[in-house]
């Protein structure tokens, strides 16, 4: 049986979960659509690391854990990074870009196309990137607002959701039709970090390997 205090303890987790939700959630809308805060991704992987540190005291709680099988590790980022490269070029954006005007590229890459230094420098980037992301978003405020609906199943799929709806805000400068593609780009990533039992080296590696893929295209002057 709980006792009070363990009930008190539970719900100022909760509470406190929430208030890091929403602390989350104003660092990515202050940077990236009112540009009033500096990037958000060292941010956020910092705070999660920190109130990992703090309050749970172990690299498994955001899915620091070595896979029972890194061959699925392995191949469920793969399988993402088709499903994500065949959604949005043949679903997301076209679909999209009915209503609003393609997706801005990020800064940069135009002076990828041909340039191997570019190119490289790209990679180590994107790569860097990539481990900040996950560490924020699928990490760190998808943990936390599960922790709101005391971890059950429900509550982590809830909160995928609402990680994936900030990741595409976190991607406002692409515009609209970017938002909405990289919001299905953060369900995915966010179901692979789910069904590898909330690993976060398959988001990290499905991760990298779609931007990989994206500036290998863009090297070889294949990208639309």
């Amino acid at each position: 049986m709980v006792s009070r205090d363990q009930h008190f303890a539970a719900v100022r987790a909760r509470i406190t979960s929430g208030l890091e939700l929403v602390c989350g959630a104003a660092i990515v809308i202050g940077h990236n659509v009112f540009h009033v805060l500096p990037n958000e991704v060292p941010i956020l992987a910092v705070a999660g690391l920190v109130s990992l540190r703090a309050r749970e005291r172990t690299w498994s709680g955001f899915g620091f854990s070595l896979p029972q099988s890194w061959m699925r590790v392995v191949l469920v980022a793969v399988a993402v990074v088709a499903l994500r490269i065949v959604l949005g070029d043949l679903v997301i954006v076209p679909l999209a870009t009915r209503v609003w005007p393609p997706p801005a590229m990020p800064a940069g890459t135009s002076d990828i196309p041909g340039h191997l230094g570019h190119a490289l420098i790209a990679l180590l980037i994107v790569w860097g990137f990539a481990v900040g992301e996950e560490i924020g978003y699928r990490g760190y405020l998808l943990t936390r607002t599960a922790d709101i609906g005391r971890r059950s199943t429900a509550a982590y799929w809830m909160a995928v959701l609402a990680s994936s709806t900030l990741f595409g805000v976190g991607h406002w400068y692409k515009g609209p039709a970017g938002v909405i593609d990289s919001a299905i780009a953060g369900l995915l990533l966010g179901s692979a970090y789910m069904i590898t039992g909330r690993n976060i080296w398959t988001s990290i590696l499905a991760h990298g390997l779609i931007d990989t893929f994206a500036i290998v295209v863009t090297y070889l002057g294949l990208a639309t």
